[in-house]
Order: C-alpha cells, then sequence, then structure tokens
C-alpha cells in the first residue's frame, strides 16, 4: 500500500533537511522564521516549494515549471 501524501512538511523532516544544510542557509532560514514568526518547517517547506514555482505559497499549490 502507497504511503499517503503529505501535503505540508513535518517539523521532523524540516529538521533533518536543515541539518543537512550549509551553516549559511540554515542560518538564513531560521532568521526568516524568526523574522515571520513561522514555524521553521513552514519556512523551510516555502523555500522549496517557491523554487519550484515562484507562485507557490507551499507543496499544496506547487506547480513546477508553472512560475517560470
Amino acid at each position: 500500500m502507497p504511503a499517503p501524501v503529505q501535503e505540508q512538511l513535518s517539523a521532523a523532516d524540516a529538521e533533518a533537511i536543515l541539518a543537512r544544510l550549509p551553516e549559511r542557509i540554515r542560518a538564513a532560514l531560521m532568521r526568516k522564521a524568526d523574522e515571520i514568526d513561522y514555524p521553521i518547517e513552514a519556512v523551510v517547506e516555502m523555500a522549496i516549494s517557491s523554487f519550484l514555482d515562484s507562485e507557490a505559497l507551499g507543496f499544496a499549490d506547487c506547480q513546477p515549471g508553472r512560475g517560470q
């Protein structure tokens, strides 16, 4: 049985991603989360989805190639 699709990044997944990023990128994402008072998982999700689709706010509305 296939795993269900997640529409949002979990806090644990965000921490795993952050742990593998260069320090300057990790620090910038954490500063942004503090600045806008959002959970770090939301900021990581927004960063990835906006890279894939400049019009996306998160994974739920991400359509790679649309915003290019």
